[in-house]
């Protein structure tokens, strides 16, 4: 039998909200208006090359500003503050690259560009705090919040409460929790910071009529999918909105999301986030960058390959099996450090504090991390990325698999010269698995929230964390 969705009706819809829409077309306008202001203020007239400015303007506003979920999230006001400075400064780097790309950047003054970058930013900022505070005023006078449950316990409930609880905009109160079995009764607390328990679900029709509920949240875990369904008959027959959150917290996700096939939702719980315009973007970064660093340091790297063959017998560089990018292998470059010796079959000993296998010129480059440079090349093949989890040898892989459950999933990116564990301390030897988780940790809240801003604000930060204590 063919599966077909039983409606035509898409399953994933954004809800509408009216201050939503209200704020996004006020910041329309607003930086339309400002923009405007800007060019007759300077030229008197408005020319068919700003005109196309403005166009893609507002168009890259309505596509930054839904992939930085401007208008679909609350939050603090110094984080909205913060996240709308990154979707207006994504917003002008991309106008930026398309005059460039069009070759018209002679077209316009950088001045007008860099006023409209700073005023369009406190206005749009100026906007969103007067929204809240109308919100705010709006809501002190509006009618009874509709009372919400929630069916299930845990971790996940216990955020969800909060987060509907602290929302004066959600229009809901949650009065409490209902637990799916006796034992979940016997062991609940009442915990300050979750639900209240009102009991046990077999009790659900009573406690829905006392408490007037119009709104039903089911926390399950994965594998609870089956108690569902009665709950959702018995509920839908009171006209009563029911809403599924399954606990998949519970695993070590990566990169996860929400998306739709054929009218059908998809959780994925898994999946790299180098794909599509992500991937292109990233490797921009890293083929520039790195072509750009090595014409710099190219005299650099001479000195360095002359000193080192000079110093003791042996190739100037190291190459050695690493593992990258889903799991695929590659050889990594580095430059010599060490006396060439015959290592213990099947053992790789990692670099030591005083290690006696390192050359005179062998212990300066460790410490200096000049030894890393040649990488370069291997970001320029694609290999490798500026920032990425560091990549180990074969035999660590092996080894740290065998005791961190989810070690594999720092695969899920390309490796890189630096990363995020690194510019926290997490790098050089591991004496033992707890250094070690601390470092997969690292990487894999670097994939789960990777961006092109995150690249940056890493690789100004390796500038001092690279000649640190741990570099030897």
């Amino acid at each position: 039998m063919i599966f077909e969705p039983r409606s035509s009706r898409p399953v994933l819809q954004r809800r509408s909200n009216v201050s939503n829409a209200i704020q996004a077309g006020l910041d329309g306008i607003a930086v339309t208006g400002v923009a405007w202001y800007l060019i007759y203020e300077q030229f008197g007239y408005i020319t068919s090359d700003y005109v196309i400015m403005l166009l893609l303007l507002i168009g890259a506003l309505a596509v930054i500003y839904d992939h930085y979920a401007i208008y679909r999230t609350n939050v603090g006001l110094t984080v909205k503050a913060f996240r709308l400075f990154k979707a207006w400064s994504a917003t002008f780097c991309f106008l930026v690259v398309m005059a460039f790309l069009t070759k018209q950047s002679e077209a316009y003054s950088r001045l007008l560009v860099a006023q409209l970058f700073v005023i369009g930013y406190f206005v749009q900022l100026f906007l969103h705090i007067a929204m809240r505070e109308v919100q705010k005023r709006f809501m002190a006078h509006a009618h009874r919040m509709e009372n919400a449950l929630i069916i299930g316990n845990g971790e996940l409930a216990d955020f969800l409460y909060r987060k509907i609880s602290n929302n004066p905009w959600f229009g809901e109160r949650v009065v409490g929790c209902v637990l799916f079995d006796e034992q979940d009764v016997r062991q609940a607390t009442d915990d300050p910071q979750g639900p209240p328990v009102l009991g046990h679900v077999r009790d659900l029709e009573t406690l829905v009529a006392q408490n007037a509920i119009r709104s039903v949240y089911l926390v399950t875990p994965l594998g609870g999918s089956e108690v569902i369904n009665d709950i959702y008959l018995k509920l839908l027959e009171k006209c009563i909105a029911v809403n599924w959150v399954p606990d998949i917290f519970s695993l070590r996700l990566i990169n996860h999301s929400v998306r739709e096939i054929a009218g059908i939702p998809v959780l994925t719980l898994s999946e790299t986030p180098l794909t599509g315009m992500s991937l292109f973007l990233k490797n921009i970064e890293d083929r520039v960058l790195a072509a750009v660093i090595l014409l710099c340091i190219s005299p650099v790297l001479l000195v360095i390959a002359l000193v080192i063959k000079f110093d003791s017998p042996g190739p100037v560089f190291f190459r050695q099996e690493r593992t990258g990018w889903t799991g695929e292998s590659f050889r990594i470059w580095k430059f010599r450090s060490m006396h060439v010796h015959q290592p213990e079959a099947g053992k790789i000993q990692q670099a030591q504090k005083n290690d006696p296998r390192l050359t005179r010129i062998g212990g300066f480059i460790r410490r200096t991390s000049l030894d890393e440079l040649p990488q370069l090349f291997n970001v320029l093949t694609g290999e490798m990325s500026l920032v990425g989890p560091r990549p180990h040898a074969l035999q660590h892989d092996t080894v740290y698999s065998q005791d961190i459950v989810d070690y594999f999933a720092r695969h899920n990116i390309k490796p890189g010269m630096t990363g995020l564990a690194q510019v926290r301390g997490f790098r050089g030897e591991t004496k033992d698995i707890a250094q070690m988780i601390q470092r997969v940790n690292s990487d894999i809240e670097y994939i789960n929230n990777w961006s092109l801003w995150l690249d940056f604000v890493i690789l100004v930060r390796t500038l001092n964390a690279f000649t640190g204590k741990h570099a030897y």
